[in-house]
């Protein structure tokens, strides 16, 4: 509480108001402490990783595409094959390399159930690196329907 001394009289009177300079002072205070606390508390971590000798996985000279066309005909790279001869025609690209990323490549008409069909048959073949082919959008977000 803030007094105020008055000549007239020995008494002290009481003022009714709120000093709040002592308030804005420390909340001042406050804010550069924050602002410049928060530049730090945000830095990301510099690390300098070791270099390694080991070189880089080689990457397939040509990868080996599976496509699904619209009509449901079954194409290993540019040979269109029965669909219960596709495994057989996959080991022959690959050599019986099981570990050999395949690219599964469908038509946008073709059933999801013939598509995972497709995919179940070569995960119980052995081959369990499939990755999915997609057409690159220029949209950021879902095509309107």
């Amino acid at each position: 509480m803030a007094f105020h001394m008055d000549d007239d009289g020995d008494d002290l009177a009481e003022k009714h108001e709120i000093n709040v300079t002592p308030f804005i002072d420390v909340m001042l205070v406050l804010l550069i402490i924050f602002m410049v606390a928060a530049p730090l508390a945000t830095v990301d971590v510099s690390v300098e990783l070791p270099t390694s000798s080991s070189k880089p996985a080689p990457r397939p000279q040509k990868p080996l595409f599976l496509t699904i066309q619209a009509s449901g005909a079954i194409a290993v790279d540019d040979t269109t094959v029965p669909a219960d001869q596709m495994i057989a025609a996959i080991d022959k690209e690959t050599a019986g390399d099981h570990t050999q990323r395949l690219f599964l490549r469908a038509d946008k008409t073709v059933q999801y159930d013939m598509l995972m069909k497709t995919m179940d048959k070569l995960q119980q073949a052995g081959y369990l690196k499939i990755g999915l082919v997609a057409q690159q959008s220029d949209q950021t977000g879902p095509s309107p329907q």
